[in-house]
Order: C-alpha cells, then sequence, then structure tokens
C-alpha cells in the first residue's frame, strides 16, 4: 500500500512507511468537511477496467491539496488528531515528509541526481533546506494522516467481522525512496550513494540471462550492529496495518543473489548468505507476544534445504500455486504433496488469470489436469479454485479475476515488462449472486468456515 514510484509498482514504493495517496477516498474526505461534492465534479472520464495512473496522479494530487488547503483555513477540527499522528510517528513520518518535499522541489527526479548537499539526510544543510519548506513538509504528512485514518477505519471494520488482511512485505526497496536515503549505511552504496551490488536472480530456463531487479542490497553487517532497528520498526509499522505479511522474496533472508551494479544481466552474480534466523528471532522478540511470527513465506523459485530448513525453524505456511502443478505426478504444485502449512493459490499477481492460464497452457498439461481431475473440465477457473479449496493447504486464495472468470486481459502484471502493469480495476460490485453462493458451497463442502 505504499506510495508508488517507478512504474507504478507497489514494489518500487517511495518508501516503506508510508502509504500511498492515490488510495485516498475523495468521498471520506467530503464526509470529513475536507471537499465539497462539486469539488469533485468535472470532464474527467475515468475507465473502469483500467486505471491510466498519467491521467489518475495529477488530478488525485489536485483533489488532495484542495482537501489541505481546506484543513488549514478552516482550522479544522481534525487539528488535534493530525498533530498527535504527527507526533506518534515521528520517527520515519518527518524523513518521508522531508524527502517528498526535496523530491518535489528537486523536479521529482531520484535523490542521487540531488545537489550533493541535499544527498546526505544528516547533512547541516539539509537541515536548513527542510525548515525552509515548512508548508510542503505539513502537506506530505497531512496525507499520510488522512491515509492511516481512512485505512485503518476499514482494518478495523474488517477484523470486528472476523477478517484478516494479507499484506506484501517486499525484501528489497527501491533505490530511490525515502528509507534508503535517509539511512545509507543499512545499505551497500558507495560514497556516491549509488549501489555497488543489487539484487536479482540467477539464469533458469525460463530466463537465460537471469532476472536483474536493480534493488540496492542490504548492509547486513551494519543492521546486525544496530541490532536490525530498523527492520523492527518496519515489521512493527506494517502490523499496524494488516493481519499477516507475506515475506516476497522469502529466500533472500537464508541465501540472496548479488549482482555487481557494473552488469547489464544477472548472469554474472554470486549467492551470499542472509541474515537467516537471527533477524527473526529479533523480531520474535520485540514484535510478537506470544511468539508466533504471522507470516506467510513466498518460498517460490529456487528453493535449496537452507531455505526449506528456515521456513521450517520458523513455522511459517509457505505457497503453492496450482498453474505451476500439472507436469507430471512427482510435481510439488499438485495438491496430492501438500503438507497442512502451505498456503495454495490458483494463480497470483504475477501470473495469468486461470482463463488466461488455460487458453495458452500445453496439451500435455491440460490432459495431465483432466486425469489429476478425474472429470471433464467445464470451468477451468472454478475448477482450479475447487482443487484449491479442496486440498489440505490451511489457507486457500484465488484473485479477484478467477472468480469474476476473466481473460488475459484481466492480467495484474508481467514480470520484467516495463509498463502497463498494476492497472486492472474491478468494477464496482460486479459479483452475481450466484458466485456468493459457489463459494458459499464450497466452504461448507471443504470445511473451510
Amino acid at each position: 500500500m505504499g506510495p508508488t514510484g517507478f512504474g507504478d509498482s507497489p514494489y518500487q514504493n517511495l518508501s516503506t512507511f508510508a502509504g500511498n495517496p492515490l488510495l485516498i477516498s475523495p468521498e471520506l474526505l467530503i464526509q470529513d468537511g475536507l471537499l465539497k461534492i462539486t469539488d469533485l465534479s468535472g470532464n474527467e472520464i475515468f475507465s473502469t477496467e483500467k486505471v491510466d495512473f498519467g491521467q489518475l496522479i495529477p488530478w488525485k494530487l489536485s483533489i488532495l491539496e484542495l482537501a489541505y488547503n481546506n484543513f488549514n483555513k478552516n482550522r479544522h477540527n481534525l487539528g488535534d488528531e493530525f498533530e498527535a499522528f504527527c507526533d506518534e510517528n515521528f520517527c520515519w513520518l518527518d524523513e518521508y515528509a522531508i524527502f517528498m518535499t526535496l523530491k518535489e522541489l528537486q523536479g521529482g527526479g531520484s535523490w542521487i541526481n540531488w545537489p550533493e548537499s541535499l544527498k546526505n539526510a544528516r547533512s547541516k544543510e539539509l537541515r536548513i533546506e527542510a525548515n525552509i519548506d515548512k508548508s510542503i513538509k505539513r502537506r506530505f504528512k497531512f496525507f499520510q494522516y488522512v491515509f492511516q485514518r481512512q485505512w485503518l477505519s476499514v482494518k478495523n471494520h474488517a477484523n470486528r467481522l472476523g477478517i484478516k488482511i494479507i499484506g506484501d512485505l517486499p525484501l528489497y526497496m527501491a533505490h530511490d525512496c525515502a528509507d534508503v536515503w535517509a539511512n545509507q549505511e543499512l545499505f551497500r552504496l558507495d560514497k556516491n550513494g549509488l549501489p555497488e551490488v543489487v539484487a536479482g536472480v540467477p539464469p533458469d530456463c525460463f530466463t537465460p540471462t537471469g532476472q536483474l531487479w536493480g534493488n540496492p542490497i542490504y548492509n547486513w553487517s551494519n543492521h546486525r550492529k544496530q541490532e536490525y532497528a530498523w527492520w523492527i520498526a518496519r515489521v512493527k509499522h506494517q502490523l499496524k496495518y494488516v493481519d499477516i505479511l507475506r515475506l516476497d522474496h522469502f529466500r533472500g533472508f537464508s541465501g540472496y543473489w548479488e549482482v555487481p551494479a557494473s552488469e547489464k544481466t544477472a548472469e554474472r552474480g554470486q549467492w551470499v548468505e542472509g541474515p537467516g534466523l537471527e533477524l527473526f528471532d529479533k523480531l520474535k522478540l520485540n514484535i510478537m507476544d506470544d511468539g508466533q511470527l504471522p507470516f506467510i513465506a513466498e518460498d517460490l523459485g529456487l528453493i535449496t534445504s537452507d531455505v526449506i530448513e528456515l521456513r521450517a525453524q520458523l513455522g511459517i505456511p509457505g505457497m503453492k500455486i496450482l498453474q505451476f502443478a500439472f507436469s507430471n505426478p512427482d510435481n510439488p504444485f499438485l495438491p496430492i504433496h501438500y503438507t497442512e502449512n502451505y498456503i495454495v493459490y490458483t494463480g497470483t499477481h504475477d501470473n495469468e488469470t486461470s482463463l488466461g492460464w488455460f487458453e495458452i497452457a500445453t496439451n500435455q498439461e491440460k490432459n495431465f489436469l483432466k486425469n489429476y481431475m478425474g472429470v471433464e473440465i467445464i470451468q477451468i477457473e472454478w475448477d482450479l479454485i475447487r482443487l484449491a479449496w479442496a486440498s489440505v493447504a490451511i489457507f486457500a486464495i484465488a484473485p479477484m479475476q478467477d472468480f469474476l472468470s476473466l481473460d488475459s486481459r484481466a492480467r495484474m502484471n508481467v514480470p520484467g515488462r516495463q509498463d502497463g502493469n498494476w492497472s486492472w480495476r474491478m468494477r464496482e460490485f460486479p459479483v452475481e449472486e450466484e458466485i456468493f453462493e459457489r463459494l458459499k458451497n464450497f466452504n461448507i463442502t471443504y470445511d473451510r468456515i
């Protein structure tokens, strides 16, 4: 839910602590007296199926700025609550607001291209500069206040209904973000602030040159010296917003692929040992009262014995993806091979929708799936949902696109593609009663109520 940067990707956030202002509801701002309904009337026509970020961002930010101006002008009754929010969140909020203020004043460019005096968050010149632009800093803090206020009302309502919310915690940070800029000693950067090494994964049968993500890599020795204080603060903060965290690229905590920043592909890298159990022991000690870590391990890709051992030591569930399953009887993604401590997905945000997957599946996969099910394939997306729900996995999850029987045009993300991702929208409550009944019957039949 963080503020997105490059490519509108949630894996390229401008902060690990801040929320995304684009998710703020204008309707709720009207309820709070910060906007009038006439403020939303205009000539803007937005697609109900795809987000056009180029159209959305300037419109939404202008609406939010108007709400902020009204907040200041009218000495709004939320003022005391806002000031309390700023005090409670000062440890991350001030640095984020300064970073975003400078980013705005520098034309939106990466901090690596800012004047030397602004590149270091601790410099005297920067503190002087930051004091000049208090109104801009306050605006960015206000956006965060509104985001948290709105989101926590949603989360608290869900929790009262017995619903838990799963969030996603990427292992790596974008280089151009407040956290890297303000904590450069915690990342492998050179004296100019550029990454010495970057993250990725090595070549495999799908990607002969590997995947070069480009994120800076942590200076784990410095994290260790600080007793993982940044990680503890990060996870503790995220657990205010969600109940369970999916640890993206979990294998990186055990061992990660490190590539020299000068390389153009991920081929010339090396495996380096991660922080392992030591980090999670610190998290247990500082975050959880009962010692149970509310995590899901995204343990996909090249998984070695050390990764399996770390997950087993932590006792947290891993992931199984049904779209990967139908190649041979020994495939570990087949439900017959699951134990309870897994979460099964029909597909993830990185996959085709199930309907789109079946359209491009090989004849071998289609035949294997038919034989595995023992019946004719009638509606592939619901057939896969049924297989997931019928498994022993502790949780079963399907993307909304599968419940709505949507094809590949509704795909959320194509890994490696630079633009056009993360833009699918669900139309406002398009779900038919039949879908509710079908899912309810699955929940009863497979004991998931």
